[in-house]
């Protein structure tokens, strides 16, 4: 199995930006993901577009960290500084992914094209360390743990063993 990060572009204006993301988003890229659209809310940008066509599969700590996206915007949608994360052209089994998880609701799914001329900029690839990659993991699953009883029962050996795995990584005081 390949855990090189999906391949992601950013084209970001004042209040409104578009994420390409293409191969299969991984726990890697999920970090590079939830970085980038923290930046964009800092600067004003209130509206997502997450280009997923030539998204092959998303991986649990991809959707965790989406699906925390997510959850941070559901509270400001009934405000006009609201902020919206669609799913732009999400294949069939990234769809059910979703929906099984329990966090499809978060979520404004669509279909169609962006328009011709969209000059997407590849997005440089952060360097995480191993306890940055572990944290992101852990907090994805946490997350997806939360949102559902039944996503507790898929994940808790997974959070348990992330856990224990960053005690004993850290240096002892």
């Amino acid at each position: 199995m390949s855990t090189a990060p999906a391949k992601m572009g950013v084209l970001a204006g004042e209040q409104f930006a578009c994420i390409k993301i293409s191969g299969r988003a991984n726990f890697s890229s999920s970090i590079d993901l939830k970085t980038v659209v923290q930046e964009l809310r800092q600067k004003g940008c209130s509206y997502f577009v997450l280009e997923l066509s030539e998204c092959t599969l998303m991986d649990s700590t991809f959707l965790g960290v989406l699906a925390g996206l997510g959850l941070q915007s559901t509270p400001a949608r009934n405000s006009q500084a609201a902020t919206v994360i669609e799913l732009l052209n999400p294949n069939e089994r990234i769809t059910e992914l979703l929906e099984s998880l329990g966090v499809l609701h978060l979520f404004r799914l669509t279909q169609g094209t962006l328009p011709d001329g969209m000059d997407i900029q590849a997005l440089s690839q952060g360097c995480p360390t191993r306890e940055d990659v572990k944290r992101a993991c852990l907090e994805a699953h946490r997350t997806l743990m939360q949102l559902s009883p039944e996503n507790a029962a898929k994940f808790k050996d997974v959070a348990a063993f992330l856990a224990e795995d960053l005690k004993k990584g850290r240096p002892t005081p």
